[in-house]
């Protein structure tokens, strides 16, 4: 049987997108100085946002609307950090595979946002 999931940090998707976002984080400490302010913010923070928006979903359970709108940021998110992640390979920056890895996880949690998603019903707090 399954542990409980009790906190954000106890779901699947949460702890996937975080360990990709902190793949990203240490891949992109090898990107050129000139990069700094533009390709490594801009995957940096939607990669982070991936994860910070789907904890923000986690304690909008009360109302359905808001916990999908949430979700929906989050996989908007992901999607915005596969193109950064398209950049990273046209510039030169990071070995095709490498990315393809990350895509493949990107993948995997827009998979998993959309089931949350598709499933709110069972993820929403029941008010009395």
């Amino acid at each position: 049987m399954a542990d409980p999931i009790r906190t954000y940090k106890d779901l699947r998707v949460y702890q996937n997108s975080f360990e990709t976002a902190m793949k990203i984080f240490e891949i992109t400490k090898t990107f050129p100085v000139e990069e700094k302010y533009s390709l490594v913010d801009q995957i940096r923070r939607s990669s982070r946002s991936v994860s910070a928006n789907i904890a923000e979903a986690w304690r909008k359970r009360r109302y359905k609307a808001a916990f999908i709108a949430k979700l929906s940021d989050a996989e908007s998110e992901a999607a915005e950090t596969q193109v950064w992640l398209e950049f990273c390979t046209g510039c030169g920056y990071v070995k095709e595979e490498v990315v393809s890895d990350f895509e493949a996880a990107y993948d995997q949690v827009i998979g998993q946002i959309v089931k949350m998603i598709e499933e709110a019903h069972k993820w929403v707090i029941k008010t009395k």
